[in-house]
């Protein structure tokens, strides 16, 4: 049985430590901070200048004029921060913020990512993602192992345009978690959803990969 986008991003919320400052990309990674684990205290990070991003608000809760980067209403903590993008990009490049959870649309053996953009639908650009790939210390990506089509997400080489290469540590999708040796192949299978085998996996997933020895036991 595959996992839920909420199983998902529970998982992915279990690689934050203590103290991380941390950005959420827009998708399934907004999720996380619904499943921060106890005891675990973390500042949310948002490319457009808030630093200390609370939880989303209630119904009829909402200010309009208080969102983050993918113009999602949010709410404010007591410790909130707010500064200027230019500001908020220095922190990004700067390499003060500990990891990236993103969303992706497809992820190589090698951790190349393309999460921007698909030939001939109207965007607004790569937003801070060519940013955040390049300055956060680590880099988890969440996504569905596979598109509506069925196409898998995790090939050989993108075929969309890329956000960086070489970029990405660990990919966390229905499936299962994928350790990425940045710029080295083959991935690493880490760990399986609950009654799924690695034989579906290799079935929906283009390039080869070990079997961490947990999984292969």
């Amino acid at each position: 049985m595959a996992w839920t986008r909420d199983q998902m991003a529970a998982r992915a919320a279990a690689e934050l430590q203590d103290g991380f400052y941390v950005n959420l990309g827009i998708g399934i990674p907004t999720l996380v901070a619904n499943f921060i684990p106890a005891g675990v205290s973390v500042t949310l990070q948002s490319e457009n200048g808030m630093l200390g991003m609370g939880p989303f608000p209630y119904e009829g809760e909402a200010d309009p004029d208080l969102i983050n980067a993918g113009k999602q209403t949010i709410t404010e903590l007591p410790s909130s921060a707010y500064f200027s993008s230019a500001d908020s990009f220095a922190m990004i490049r700067g390499g003060h913020i500990d990891l990236s959870i993103l969303g992706a649309m497809q992820v190589t053996a090698s951790g190349d990512l393309a999460n921007w953009m698909v030939p001939g639908k109207v965007v607004k650009g790569m937003g801070g993602a060519m940013d955040l790939v390049a300055g956060v210390k680590r880099v988890v990506v969440v996504m569905e192992h596979v598109e509506k089509s069925g196409a898998p997400k995790l090939v050989n080489a993108c075929s969309l345009p890329l956000t960086g290469q070489g970029v990405v540590d660990m990919v966390v999708t229905d499936l299962g978690v994928f350790e990425v040796n940045r710029g080295r192949t083959p991935l690493t299978l880490a760990e399986l959803a609950p009654g799924v085998t690695p034989e579906e996996v290799r079935a929906k997933t283009e390039p080869g990969f070990e079997l961490a020895e947990k999984v292969a036991a």
